[in-house]
């Protein structure tokens, strides 16, 4: 497997390289670039690169600068630290992203799932992605419209500590009143909403916001029960097939 390393700290470079060779031996390391002009140089010749490790910022600018210079045709696993909702966008595509410092364990998982995109979709359509990736935080829902009486009002994200569905009837939750509130969309359509660094889907009735949990207990049925810094009425149990993922998210 031929690999391009796009990334512009020598030190985090050779460190994943080294993973990259512990984890699949056969990896040769066809490129090392530091910024977007050499990337771009590459993918002006033709080539047999087979998976493409790129941070977002390098060393003369955002790395997607260069698909409006060349056609990059290669499966991209980004390493970065960059804002949460780029990271979002990339789970839409089928390839990972690592988040550093770069543990082992995320790179073979990044890797397998590398194995089954190119499998399964080939192509990857990088002019939507870049405009994903030009988004930033202040595209997260910062406010919601509830219904009081017969008065509209409205709650700051800032303010919810969790979002629960009664049939389908979505609820916000507020700090300190610990109040209830009516809001018109899903939770399906809230995960679209959320920041995902704050807000987590614990299972199908729950939404969670991280600045409200105060434990997590695990479960004799290998789940894991999430106490509130505020009364709750509700027992609020991580799915069973959401555990590991939340544990990651908690961990960030």
């Amino acid at each position: 497997m031929k690999v391009i390393v796009a990334e512009d700290e020598l030190l985090a470079a050779e460190r994943l390289i080294g993973l990259m060779k512990e984890c699949d031996p056969s990896t040769e390391i066809a490129h090392q670039v530091d910024s977007v002009e050499d990337l771009t140089k590459i993918f002006k010749q033709p080539h047999s690169i087979d998976l493409l490790l790129l941070d977002i910022q390098l060393a003369d600018g955002k790395s997607f600068e260069a698909f409006d210079k060349v056609q990059i045709d290669v499966p991209i696993i980004f390493t970065t630290a960059y804002d949460q909702y780029a990271l979002q966008a990339f789970k839409h595509y089928s390839i990972d992203y690592l988040l550093k410092p770069i543990k082992k364990e995320a790179l073979v998982t990044a890797l397998s799932k590398f194995k089954k995109v190119v499998a399964q979709q080939p192509s990857i359509n990088l002019h939507q992605l870049k405009e994903i990736l030009t988004k930033s935080s202040s595209d997260f829902k910062e406010r919601f419209l509830i219904k009081s009486g017969n008065k509209l009002q409205f709650k700051s994200a800032n303010e919810v500590v969790f979002f629960f569905a009664d049939g389908k009837v979505a609820y916000l939750v507020t700090k300190g009143e610990n109040r209830k509130y009516i809001i018109d969309h899903t939770l399906e359509e809230l995960m679209e909403l959320l920041d995902p660094e704050r807000f987590f889907r614990i299972s199908r009735k729950f939404i969670v916001c991280i600045d409200a949990i105060a434990e997590v207990k695990g479960l004799i049925s290998s789940r894991l029960e999430v106490k509130l810094n505020q009364p709750c009425e509700h027992d609020l149990t991580v799915s069973r097939d959401r555990v590991q993922e939340f544990k990651s998210w908690l961990d960030r």
